[in-house]
């Protein structure tokens, strides 16, 4: 037997030094069906992919350039491979599912320089059934001890012109409208950047676990029209990453599946980041929210102290009597802390004076004895230095508060000169906020955000994030059109979490009194495309742990419709998507893991659409009241937004729901065992 072993080695090896002075390793998915081949020759590395024996990307570079020595992507040997394997399940802390399958196939190959420093790299693939993670690893080594890298040389070369949802890369926001266009119209991109391929199935470009490195974009290729570059976000000095020997890389991640729903339901993302690091996780706990905040945006309130502001005491106690009385966890305000005044200054906040008609202590207190969460608020203007100094003052007086959950934000230009907000030096800061944050256990809820690429596995305190056009552009702009929310989840909701703060059911605003234009992008037209029905939809079709219900809370009082929110659960036992069509439509069930009790939400784009909606995912043998929230018969987002249907019906797994949506509409359902 050692005679054969020997034998089939040996044989590898004459293949790995061919007279071609290419070597060539492969590495499959559980299932065969995805397949990732590594090249290795004198003048490039590569790597190409194929779906179902379909070429999906070709030979594309892989390498690093650096300040002061040569590139490290050619002449280069393979000295040693490993091949592995996984098929174990993990549990979430909380999540769209409690367990997660982690399977994989891996292959890490070990690479050196023929001569020279003899500098080393590894590359490691890991192939799952629904897509791809590779990553790089520079390991300790005499030749190496700083690394300042200029450009990672990692492309994806697409083999056809396929259809993307893309917004342009930008080094400070993601809030922007999504485009669809062909490849070769995609000039950069932010990822995830999603595809629907000329061969039928569907793709996705992103990152996962970015630690310590620099925010991945994506810019187009100049030789090649189907093809893009990796192009990280600079230091102020040009530079892209700066960091030590031994070092390893995000991994950079192609999600591929059959339809575009199963793209939603990848874990992918989860499955390539370490797992959860805090011992204690009893302190974490998914809630819904209601907050002041919505009336700033609308210019019905300030956050600056006057006589329209509106985080005061009275005001924010109204607000925990309301969230007392109708099952809402949690409330948020903006604008109790001095220095909104200061607005655009440098360092304009300390972070925890407030403002005078607003008695924190007071607050936190009442919350308490109203059995509700007081959600702390930290804006920073973009001043992260002196947010990261006052760490334990901050945190130290929230966690001695009580308080469990605090949102921050990074409104504006980052202060520290030439720094973007998706820099190294950014995502090492947010990084640092969540791991301060879990030493007071207290959870994190970031605007302005690096995206999210699963780093919630390792840091469950890390529970959900902005990094999207969301509910605020509906309140000064000419808002967020109906097809966007049927474009999120296939696009930015692949990263994670995503605070959307859905809710708003005075949608035309009528009664907002005495609104007050406050930027430049309002021009009097301001609203919310959508129907109530759709909203409702939205708390369960957009994921997130930390769910805001995010209108005035008098829109809230006497509204029927308020009942879907008070019952809706907040963390899972499993998700589906039952349907979904990129820009069009989505469907989405999930089953609450603390009483088995089933939520749908379905929304449409501006067209109206019916669907036929499957009840299998219920539980065999068992009735259900499926209770109601539809658009109307002459429901329209443009003409008649309001109006809503509420009704109940008994159903089971055997049955089929017709379901109408509105034009700019959705659908919300509750199914309640019947016991």
């Amino acid at each position: 037997m050692k005679n054969i072993c020997k034998f089939y080695f040996l044989l590898l090896l004459v293949f790995l030094t061919s007279f071609t002075k290419k070597n060539v390793l492969t590495v499959r998915s559980p299932n065969k069906q995805i397949e990732a081949t590594i090249e290795v020759s004198d003048d490039a590395v590569h790597y190409s992919i194929k779906y179902k024996n379909t070429p999906f990307i070709k030979p594309s570079n892989l390498g690093f350039e650096f300040t002061g020595v040569k590139a490290l992507n050619k002449n280069l040997e393979v000295i040693g491979f490993e091949n592995s394997n996984s098929n174990t399940t993990w549990s979430q802390v909380w999540g769209e599912n409690k367990e997660i399958l982690d399977n994989y196939n891996q292959l890490k190959v070990e690479l050196q320089e023929k001569d020279g420093l003899k500098r080393k790299m590894n590359i490691i693939f890991k192939v799952y059934d629904d897509g791809i993670g590779f990553r790089y690893e520079i390991p300790k080594q005499q030749n190496i001890d700083n690394i300042s890298i200029t450009k990672e040389l990692t492309e994806f070369n697409f083999i056809k012109n396929h259809t993307a949802w893309y917004i342009p890369a930008n080094f400070d926001s993601y809030e922007m409208l999504y485009k669809k266009a062909p490849i070769s119209d995609v000039i950069s991109a932010n990822t995830p950047i999603t595809f629907e391929t000329t061969d039928g199935f569907f793709a996705s470009i992103h990152e996962a676990n970015l630690t310590n490195y620099a925010d991945m974009t994506l810019l187009k290729s100049e030789n090649n029209s189907f093809s893009f570059q990796c192009n990280l976000v600079p230091w102020p000095d040009g530079v892209k990453v700066k960091t030590k020997a031994p070092m390893e890389t995000p991994w950079r991640t192609i999600q591929i599946t059959d339809k575009a729903s199963e793209l939603v339901e990848s874990n992918l993302i989860l499955n390539l980041n370490e797992p959860n690091k805090l011992e204690d996780t009893s302190w974490i706990e998914p809630m819904k929210y209601i907050g002041i905040w919505w009336g700033m945006h609308i210019g019905t309130q300030t956050w600056t102290l006057g006589e329209r502001h509106g985080a005061n005491t009275f005001n924010t106690k109204k607000y925990i009597d309301f969230a007392s009385k109708h099952n809402i966890k949690g409330v948020l305000t903006e604008g109790w802390n001095t220095g909104w005044e200061n607005w655009g200054k440098k360092d304009a906040f300390d972070f925890v004076t407030p403002y005078e008609d607003f008695n924190l202590k007071e607050i936190a207190e009442y919350a308490k004895l109203k059995n509700v969460s007081y959600i702390g608020h930290v804006e920073t203007g973009g001043a992260a230095e002196s947010f990261q100094e006052n760490f334990d003052k901050i945190f130290s007086m929230y966690h001695d508060l009580g308080v469990k959950t605090v949102k921050t934000g990074y409104a504006g230009g980052i202060q520290t000169k030439g720094q973007f907000h998706h820099g190294q030096f950014m995502v090492n800061h947010y990084d640092a906020v969540v791991k301060s944050a879990a030493k007071y256990h207290i959870m994190i809820d970031a605007h302005e955000p690096i995206k999210a690429t699963g780093i919630r596995r390792t840091y469950p305190n890390m529970m959900t994030r902005e990094g999207a056009r969301g509910m605020e552009w509906n309140g000064w702009s000419s808002g967020n059109p109906p097809d966007h929310h049927t474009i999120l989840p296939f696009t930015r909701g692949l990263g994670g979490p995503l605070d959307y703060t859905p809710g708003i059911f005075d949608v035309l605003y009528k009664n907002a009194k005495n609104r007050v234009k406050w930027n430049d992008l309002d021009d009097g037209t301001s609203r919310v495309n959508t129907t109530i029905a759709k909203q409702l939809a939205l708390f369960v079709v957009l994921y997130s742990p930390l769910q805001m219900a995010s209108d005035l809370i008098e829109n809230y009082e006497n509204q029927p419709a308020f009942k879907f929110i008070e019952d809706l659960g907040v963390d899972w036992e499993v998700s589906k998507v039952v349907n979904g069509k990129i820009g069009d439509y989505i469907t989405v069930v999930r089953k609450d893991k603390l009483n088995g009790n089933w939520f749908l939400g379905s929304i449409t784009n501006e067209n109206e659409r019916d669907l036929k909606i499957p009840l299998t995912f219920l539980e065999k043998d068992t009735n259900y009241r499926a209770e109601i929230y539809a658009d109307g018969e002459n429901t329209n987002w443009r003409t008649n937004p309001q109006e809503i249907e509420i009704s109940q019906k008994e159903v089971n797994s055997k049955g089929v729901l017709d379901i109408k949506l509105a034009a700019g509409g959705g659908q919300a359902i509750r199914f309640v065992p019947i016991k």
